[in-house]
């Protein structure tokens, strides 16, 4: 027996015209090409569904980061190039090949375990330009360079680029972002003077390649971008997310009626409440209780009580005009009123990109173009 059949239907709704819509709002604002960045899932909205969506609308690219992400793309009969950046030394690099899979690249090790376990690899060095977090120390750089040449002289592997990602590129205008740019245009001029002359250099990330003109090179990867996740706010991009979610059973209640775990929530006045089958175990941020709201009959109500793992109490007022079985919007593009996962994001004092990449496998997921 299915048992989530049984269960009332919380249903996301992804947008793919969207993500298109999304590609082609960012390819105008730069002249090279865009990697569609298909992480976890396509950010929670499908990864293969978001790749196709993201190519019609001019990507011509794929990254991930492991290389056992590039693997649904491949099977789904997706011939373009894949970038995967983010692997263990034990990674089957191997795999890689067969895969036609790029490998970045952020040390020594990696390059010498990914030229012997698998020759003929193409892979991008990675250099920290001031994340502090992946890519090679710039101390370390020359060698890492100097070694990649050899490799490649060896006929081991094809140095196709170079990457970085900037510290700070949510913040125009930040100076950590101008420190990154100045340490990436170095990390080129070292590359080639150790005679590497990759096709692709990529700095840039949405939110550089919509505000940052100046981190723009062959290449930009687009990741939260697809989805409508802007992080430097200057463009208006489209979500492409709707969680909705039944009235399973609505109460009336008189005044000081309490409310959910720890009693967190008590009614001031008489009032109706609304039981939805949507919790923290399908991906609602429990730290969003007692700030969310939600749309329904027409206007925003707020969530009563904490959020559970399997149910939100909303607060329906005594006259608001539904019946069970009526439709709850959670979120959505925000267009007809209804609250956006950034709204979500900030009630849960977090990232947006937490918010959709946090959505459970058990929702109804049904997808539109």
């Amino acid at each position: 027996m299915n048992l989530l059949a049984l269960r009332p239907r919380a249903t996301l709704q992804v947008d793919l015209g969207a993500v298109t819509a999304n590609v082609r709002t960012i390819k105008a604002r730069t002249a090279g090409e865009l990697m569609a960045v298909v992480k976890a899932d396509g950010f929670g909205h499908g990864q293969v569904d978001v790749a196709r969506a993201a190519l019609a609308g001019g990507a011509t690219r794929l990254g991930v980061t492991s290389i056992e992400e590039a693997r649904p793309l491949r099977e789904a009969g997706l011939a373009q190039q894949i970038l995967s950046w983010l692997n263990p030394l034990g990674a089957d690099f191997a795999a890689a090949v067969r895969l036609n899979v790029e490998l970045g690249v952020p040390g020594l090790d990696h390059l010498h375990t990914i030229a012997r376990q698998a020759p003929g690899a193409r892979i991008h060095l990675q250099l920290d330009t001031g994340l502090g977090r992946d890519g090679a120390e710039p101390v370390q750089w020359d060698r890492l360079c100097r070694a990649a040449r050899q490799a490649e002289r060896d006929g081991l592997v094809t140095v196709a680029g170079i990457m970085g990602h900037l510290p700070c590129a949510g913040q125009p205008g930040h100076a950590a972002n101008a420190l990154g740019r100045n340490r990436f245009a170095w990390g080129v001029r070292v590359a080639r003077a150790a005679g590497l002359r990759p096709a692709d250099h990529h700095l840039a990330a949405t939110a550089a390649t919509l505000s940052d003109p100046l981190s723009h090179h062959t290449m930009s990867r687009i990741g939260a971008g697809l989805v409508g996740i802007d992080e430097s706010g200057t463009v208006a991009l489209r979500p492409a997310l709707r969680l909705t979610a039944p009235l399973v059973t609505i109460r009336s209640v008189p005044a000081g009626t309490a409310v959910g775990y720890g009693h967190t929530w008590t009614a001031r006045r008489a009032t109706r409440l609304g039981l939805i089958p949507v919790g923290y175990a399908d991906g609602l941020p429990r730290l969003a209780s007692g700030r969310a709201e939600v749309w329904v009959g027409g206007a925003r109500r707020p969530v009563a009580g904490r959020i559970s793992m399997d149910m939100t109490v909303i607060d329906l007022g005594p006259d608001t005009a539904v019946s069970v079985g009526d439709c709850v919007t959670v979120f959505g593009p925000g267009e007809d009123g209804e609250p956006t996962t950034a709204q979500w994001a900030g009630w849960a004092q977090t990232l947006e990109h937490e918010i959709v990449t946090g959505l459970s496998a058990r929702l109804h997921r049904r997808s539109t173009r």
